[in-house]
């Protein structure tokens, strides 16, 4: 079994810390949409990390870390939604997008350094 990386953690954690912060949405029709798609893009970002660990190839690594991608970007634009609307607290929101652009970085570098030792062979 591989150990735990700091990706993979780091990713499990904003997932949970975005469960967290969906509990303060308040029970509205925008709120209850905005905190069910954040749920969705936060938590597939951990299992698509997950996911790509496992990955059987390199190919397979690359593609779900563009899902990884993907879903931090989602997950960024419904953060977005919630402090354009005034739904939460901001600073709560500016450290979760803080920490999603981090995860965005970690995993485009992950990508990269796959696919430049690709080419290298």
């Amino acid at each position: 079994m591989q150990s735990e990386s700091p990706l993979l953690s780091r990713t499990r954690a904003f997932a949970i810390a975005i469960a967290k912060l969906i509990d303060l949405v308040p029970d509205t029709i925008q709120g209850r949409i905005i905190a069910n798609q954040l749920m969705r893009s936060a938590t597939s970002t951990a299992a698509n990390y997950r996911a790509a660990r496992r990955a059987r190839s390199d190919a397979e690594f690359v593609a779900k870390i563009g899902v990884v991608l993907e879903e931090i970007d989602e997950s960024e634009l419904w953060l977005d939604f919630l402090a354009e609307l005034g739904l939460c607290n901001e600073p709560e929101i500016k450290q979760l997008r803080r920490e999603a652009n981090e995860l965005a970085a970690m995993s485009f570098a992950a990508r990269k350094t796959v696919l430049r030792n690709k080419a290298s062979l």
